[in-house]
């Protein structure tokens, strides 16, 4: 099993399969639209615009499980995400992460890379999970991790595919 197994919908009628992004760089993250942390979509697109032509790729998944802080249809949520921080990146459907409806594709990630005290579930949104060109889940950051802190490790990944 790799993270290419693995689908998504990125709209009411389209499906992505994760191996489109094989080769790439990965920086998969679950947002909120009304969280105190909403303000790292800056930070998002600002490591976005810098490494995408090196080969990242990051994937917000918005997810109303914490505090019910993305209650918006995904066409708003999208919709916000652009108006407010310039998001260019991809911005999936709406998903649970954690719990017995959580998305698949999360489960394999918490499963990879385990939070504080190695638990599994997610604590909170943007929480950030780096996944190298091969498809190998590298690192989990804790919502709090600004992106700016990411480039770093980011940067070293990027390397062994340019």
């Amino acid at each position: 099993m790799s993270i290419y197994d693995f689908q998504a919908s990125i709209s009411a009628s389209e499906i992505v399969k994760m191996d489109v992004f094989k080769g790439k760089v990965m920086l998969i993250v679950n947002t909120a639209s009304e969280c105190a942390l909403t303000p790292q979509f800056e930070g998002l697109e600002f490591v976005n615009q810098r490494y995408i032509d090196q080969g990242l790729c990051i994937i917000g998944f918005p997810c109303n499980q914490f505090g019910q802080q993305d209650p918006a249809s995904d066409d708003n949520i999208k919709a916000f995400c652009k108006k407010n921080y310039g998001v260019s990146f991809p911005v999936f459907s709406k998903i649970d992460v954690n719990g017995p409806n959580a998305h698949p594709l999360f489960n394999y990630l918490k499963a990879q890379a385990r939070g504080f005290l190695w638990s599994q579930r997610i604590k909170w949104n943007f929480t950030k999970f780096l996944i190298d060109h091969e498809g190998r889940v590298v690192k989990r950051y804790a919502p709090m991790t600004k992106p700016s802190k990411l480039i770093e490790d980011i940067e070293t990944l990027l390397e062994k595919i340019n």
